[in-house]
């Protein structure tokens, strides 16, 4: 290349000025059409090197490179949701944490079960008044298990209750209706199902309780299994 060539590349890039917002919703364009990806993988290149030989290796095109390759963040289909108490509601429960403040807790499986029907207990203690509870049970899809019923020792009319299958649980759900509220002492929630004959093993099964006492404006949370 002469050099009389490279001083009219050189004039002719230092007088451009890239639209950077054009050049951006091109690029956008082109990845959405089908069968594109590829061509658009060795196109950066492209840019790069003519930019490079020209001088101009600009804050735009290095946006334009970042927007072919830099991946959408990573997203978390479980990500954990604000519950009456104030807390994080994970998916399942990690570990277990079973007193918090005015609240205490635990599960267990009624002696009363038998080779074909169970039934989970969650006992829950209160030393406050609570004004919001969310109690939850999830119980493992294991072979055979159906939803047959549920009970509280607390007025039936005082919740909302619900009984789904999520994600691989039956997930039994207590949720105290405005207004309400649960007096200190000891009030246990159950959930009550088939399985298949012979004995199950609830080790995959949780509970997780989120409560407000009083006028209190951060939550307790408890939460555990029942191995």
């Amino acid at each position: 290349m002469t050099d009389e060539l490279r001083g009219l590349l050189r004039e002719s890039a230092e007088a451009h000025q890239p639209d950077r917002t054009r050049m951006l919703a091109r690029v956008q364009r082109g990845m959405a059409r089908p069968g594109t990806a590829r061509r658009f993988l060795s196109w950066p290149r492209i840019v790069l090197a003519s930019l490079a030989t020209a001088g101009t290796l600009t804050a735009s095109a290095l946006t334009v490179v970042a927007v072919v390759h830099t991946p959408d963040p990573p997203r978390n289909p479980a990500a954990a949701a604000p519950s009456a108490g104030g807390h994080a509601v994970p998916p399942t429960a990690v570990g277990s944490r079973t007193e918090d403040g005015p609240l205490w807790a635990d599960g267990s499986v009624d002696p009363h079960s038998n080779a074909y029907w169970a039934q989970s207990n969650v006992t829950l203690k209160a030393g406050e008044p609570l004004t919001a509870l969310v109690v939850e049970l999830r119980i493992a899809l294991t072979e055979g298990v159906r939803d047959t019923g549920s009970w509280r020792t607390r007025p039936a009319a005082d919740f909302d209750l619900s009984a789904r299958r999520e994600g691989g649980f039956l997930v039994y759900r207590w949720t105290l209706k405005p207004g309400r509220t649960v007096p200190p002492g000891e009030h246990v929630f159950a959930g009550q199902y088939d399985h298949a004959t012979g004995g199950r093993d609830a080790k995959d099964d949780t509970y997780r309780i989120d409560a407000t006492a009083g006028t209190a404006e951060s939550g307790a949370a408890v939460w555990g299994g029942f191995a």
